[in-house]
């Protein structure tokens, strides 16, 4: 039988990657996301739905459709997530550290917490939390989205201890650099704020790695997809970069 998976903002990105990685195993694949637009252009094969994880009753909404059209669920990647501010502590408004918050840290808290139920009560399958290696070090020029990170690992460790007697496993997925629009963003930010280029910036970036690489998103849909496997059912509690090995989160160029 197809595993059935819920991807949070599932409609581009890392996200758009996993389910894509899901549904060529041959998954059922829901995607939720904020963006009306990209859903609509997702594969027709797809669920589909416009949700805000930072809002606990669009998470809940979306959780009984899920229940009254499956039933049952196997899989649930929290992946929704802002890249946040990036200054320096003291130049970081509320607003913005709250808002980093509310997507990356409780969004996946919201959605861990209506899946769990589903899961438990199958006494199968898994939770797999997106973070990212900036929730695994520190990270100058972001501390809300590094705060949010490591409080996404803390979360991950903890479900797994709650579900595991339940014959449910949560990991936590660090991606490193990830090709694409958003680290483009905050590269250019970066950039703006060190006095650097963007090239400059990219070129630290892969240097603070073994292998000297970004990586893309289908690199993080192919870790979904075995840590949901029958290959990966010991696998539990475990916080696994996939960024081409980080020894220096903090190049300078």
């Amino acid at each position: 039988m197809s595993q059935k998976v819920l991807i949070t903002a599932g409609a581009s990105g890392v996200g758009r990657a996993i389910a894509e990685a899901f549904a060529e195993a041959g998954a059922q694949v829901w995607v939720a996301d904020v963006d009306a637009a990209a859903l609509t252009a997702c594969p027709e094969g797809w669920r589909r739905s416009e949700v805000n994880v930072a809002d606990e009753a669009s998470v809940a909404a979306w959780f009984a459709e899920v229940e009254a059209a499956w039933g049952s669920l196997d899989v649930l990647c929290a992946n929704a997530g802002i890249a946040g501010p990036t200054a320096l502590i003291e130049d970081v408004e509320l607003d913005a550290w709250r808002a980093c918050l509310a997507v990356n840290l409780e969004g996946a808290f919201l959605c861990s917490k209506y899946a769990a139920p589903m899961l438990k009560q199958q006494g199968s399958g898994c939770v797999l939390i997106t973070s990212s290696t900036a929730g695994q070090y520190g990270y100058p020029n972001r501390a809300p989205y590094a705060a949010a990170k490591w409080g996404m690992v803390g979360l991950g460790k903890t479900l797994a201890m709650e579900l595991g007697p339940h014959g449910v496993r949560c990991n936590v997925i660090c991606p490193g650099s990830v090709e694409g629009p958003r680290i483009e963003g905050v590269m250019e930010r970066e950039a703006a704020a060190k006095g650097m280029t963007r090239d400059q910036v990219y070129a630290g970036y892969a240097s603070g790695t073994s292998m000297g690489s970004f990586i893309e998103g289908r690199d993080i849909g192919a870790m979904a997809v075995f840590l949901a496997s029958d290959a990966a059912r010991l696998v539990s509690g475990q916080v696994i970069a996939v960024d081409g090995h980080t020894v220096n989160p903090d190049p300078k160029a």
